[in-house]
């Protein structure tokens, strides 16, 4: 597999919130091996201890950056663990986070991928001893991602070669898509309360009336939020292309009581 030259773009996704000094650390980490770094904080509000959302956004925001950029994910209840850490490569990008299913979705979307597990030899050629067992972000990540971003070093390099399948596998199914209905779940809360869920698109044309099913709502699938009245639930495709449930000018999760897991059906009204 040919690799696109580094882009010293490096993107973090964690759970690790605002509170506290981590983010900043993790940043600092980065910046002592590589000062030309150019950082983007894709998010740091994923649900604590669910690698699931973190994997979510992940899959759908990475091709906006350009080819060659690194992209930390740290979103790891079993840090400190045996739990393996994965280095991988797909769509002319580079991927770190822990193997708990967090990078699932990315390796299933892009079959032509490389992946390595980090072993000691790898931490021994960055030079990564004594590593906290409670914040791997600052102490192992941090510096796989300043090194890689740098281009001082290859995937290869980290550890040994692993395939797809010895992954562990994605916390949340695919959606479900069936004659007349598709299910799926909410996936994640955005900041004005919206439910984004996991349906998908496409998945849609099959139905040609489509109506959304979710906490004992049935919602009518807009184009945009205008065309509902204030107070009004509305279900919408919205711009990463799933489906998204809202209330026009107040909060969807709130008032439909839902959070992520949810289950939410798309039927057919003409069923």
């Amino acid at each position: 597999m040919t690799h696109p030259k580094p882009s010293g773009v490096i993107t973090l996704t964690t759970d690790f919130g605002h509170q506290g000094p981590f983010v900043g650390v993790m940043k600092g980490r980065i910046l002592g091996r590589f000062p030309q770094a150019q950082l983007v904080d894709l998010t740091h509000e994923i649900l604590v201890h669910w690698p699931a959302e973190a994997g979510f956004w992940l899959s759908r925001s990475f091709d906006y950056f350009p080819p060659g950029t690194v992209h930390v994910a740290v979103v790891d209840p079993g840090v400190g663990t045996s739990r393996d850490i994965l280095v991988v490569s797909a769509a002319g990008h580079l991927f770190t986070a822990p193997d708990n299913g967090l990078l699932a979705p990315i390796v299933a979307r892009h079959p032509e991928t490389e992946i390595v597990r980090l072993r000691a030899e790898g931490l021994a050629l960055l030079k990564i001893q004594h590593a906290s067992a409670t914040f791997h972000g600052r102490d192992i990540f941090a510096p796989i991602a300043a090194e890689l971003a740098s281009g001082r070093c290859r995937l290869y390099e980290l550890g040994e070669p692993a395939q797809a399948h010895s992954l562990v596998p994605a916390w949340v199914e695919e959606p479900l898509a069936e004659p007349g209905a598709v299910t799926g779940l909410v996936i994640s809360i955005d900041h004005f309360g919206n439910l984004i869920t996991t349906i998908e698109a496409p998945l849609l044309e099959r139905l040609r009336l489509p109506l959304v099913h979710a906490g004992h709502h049935t919602m009518p699938l807009l184009r945009t939020y205008g065309e509902a009245r204030p107070g009004q639930y509305l279900a919408l495709v919205n711009s990463f292309g799933v489906v998204e449930i809202a209330r026009a000018e107040q909060s969807a999760a709130e008032g439909l009581g839902l959070g992520r897991g949810a289950p939410v059906i798309v039927r057919d009204r003409m069923n």
